[in-house]
This record gives C-alpha cells, structure tokens and sequence, in this order.
C-alpha cells in the first residue's frame, strides 16, 4: 500500500471523528461505504448491532448526539495497519472519548476501533467497524 493511501485512510478516521464531535452529519456519512456494517461492544457486554447501511448506522449515530448536552472530543491515535491490500484494509486504532459540560472536561470512556476500509471511487470509506468500548457512559 502506497503511503499517500495510508495518509488518506489516517484522515478518514480522523474525518470521522471530527464529523460526530462537530454534528456535521454530511462530513460523517460522506465516511462510511454505502453497505458499510457497524458494530460495538461494552466491556463484556452483548453485541451491539450490526448496523446496516449507511442509513442506518447515521440513525444510530444522529440519535446519540440528541441525547448529548455535552461536548464530545473523540481523540484517535495508535492507528496500524492490521492488513494491506491496493484497495482495502484493516486498520487498529485507539480512542480516548472526552466530553466538557458547565465548564469541566472528564474522561467518558476508551476504546479500539477495528475498522475495514476500501477504496470507492478513488476515495477512502469505512466499510466495517467495530468498536470495543471499555467503559459505558
């Protein structure tokens, strides 16, 4: 995989990232395949999902951000490359989920993201995530 394409798909989970922090709903949709699957899991809890589609994995999306009156920061890092390909990967990365409200930030949880990614239409896009949170909030 050529390292612009790393760059890319590090900015994509970025994008992501930004895009729910910022409820730019267009940003955070324009991230994820068409058919993509989404999925979690809290600490050892039950599966959560899969969501289905781009549709739906918005519904769930957009419907955690009206029960939000706080300011959420989802900070990536440790991002590798699990898998390679010309057009497709799996890609690791931690996630440390802050949150300020009345003018305090606290730690809301921490996590892995396990997503697959594949080029559409010479654009990056998530086709399937999982992510394993530590703690519920």
């Amino acid at each position: 995989m050529k390292s612009n394409d790393k760059l890319a798909i590090h900015e994509l989970l970025n994008k992501a990232a930004y895009g729910y922090d910022s409820r730019n709903v267009d940003m955070l949709a324009d991230c994820f395949a068409e058919g993509a699957l989404m999925s979690m899991r809290i600490t050892d809890g039950d599966l959560i999902g899969p969501f289905e589609g781009q549709n739906e994995i918005m519904k769930l999306m957009t419907g955690a951000m009206e029960g939000q009156m706080d300011t959420r920061l989802h900070n990536i890092s440790n991002i590798f490359f699990e898998k390679e390909a010309d057009e497709a990967a799996t890609v690791l990365s931690s996630l440390t989920l802050t949150a300020v409200e009345n003018g305090s930030i606290r730690l809301l949880t921490t996590g892995i993201y396990r997503d697959e990614v594949v080029k559409v239409g010479g654009s990056w896009k998530i086709s399937k995530r999982h992510l394993d949170l530590e703690l519920p909030f």
